[in-house]
């Protein structure tokens, strides 16, 4: 009997290891060194603002990842201190972003096991956002390379990327499943392209990757964590 699923999608950052509390320990850091040289009316809450706003406003130009983000750190410090912030602070932002390219990779609970579940029956694919250079250190710190028939990183998640993306590698997103944390990157495109959107919640997330489920459809699905998406596949596939 055939199975109605052949291809299995994993998004990579906190889906399969840690990587938003690094942003958030940087942003906290990027908040102390402007503490001196921001007008009274910028406090901390104003600041993270004005830097998801150059975010937001930059990812068309730099894309998803750690040097978009340091570069909109260092946009927004010479914006919130109209050009007079000290060359030693944007040296420190500097090497903050080099210091997230260095951050050793711990991979989430299941995360593994989960891979290792679905990779002996299905074709799996790792499919994430980000620097190219990055997004490969990351996939080989975490031991968990050998395990994927194929790695795609795209500059955006839509509904035609994926479509493509299961062409590929299967036979097509009305038979595919995608697993990540992000709603509006893992699980709304991949539904509207046909497949089965799987939400695995963490902790933290990105404001920009906030979306509504599409629970009007039978192809969502929401888990704990890894641990159950085995289960899940089994049920679906």
């Amino acid at each position: 009997m055939s199975r109605s699923l052949t291809t299995i999608g994993f998004d990579a950052d906190d889906t399969l290891w840690h990587n938003e509390r690094f942003f958030r320990v940087t942003q906290d850091r990027f908040a102390e060194l402007l503490m001196d040289h921001t007008p009274d009316d910028i406090g901390p809450d104003a600041l993270d603002r004005k830097l998801l706003d150059a975010e937001k406003r930059n990812l068309g130009a730099y894309g998803y990842g750690v040097k978009g983000f340091t570069l909109s750190m260092i946009e927004t410090a010479i914006e919130v201190t109209e050009g007079r912030v000290p060359a030693s602070v944007i040296q420190e932002l500097l090497d903050a972003g080099q210091m997230m390219l260095s951050f050793p990779i711990e991979l989430l609970p299941h995360a593994r096991s989960a891979v290792e579940a679905v990779a002996a029956d299905y074709n799996v694919v790792l499919i994430t956002k980000g620097d190219l250079l990055d997004q490969e250190r990351k996939l080989a710190q975490s031991g968990l390379g050998d395990l994927f028939d194929a790695v795609e990183v795209v500059s955006e998640k839509t509904p035609q990327v994926y479509v493509d993306i299961f062409n590929r590698h299967g036979a097509g997103a009305d038979r595919a499943l995608m697993a990540g944390n992000s709603m509006r990157s893992d699980v709304v495109p991949v539904v509207a392209a046909g497949g089965h959107g799987v939400y695995v919640p963490h902790g933290m997330i990105w404001e920009v990757e906030h979306a509504e489920p599409p629970q009007h459809s039978s192809r969502y699905h929401e888990i704990a964590d890894l641990s159950a998406l085995a289960e899940l596949v089994e049920r679906i596939g």
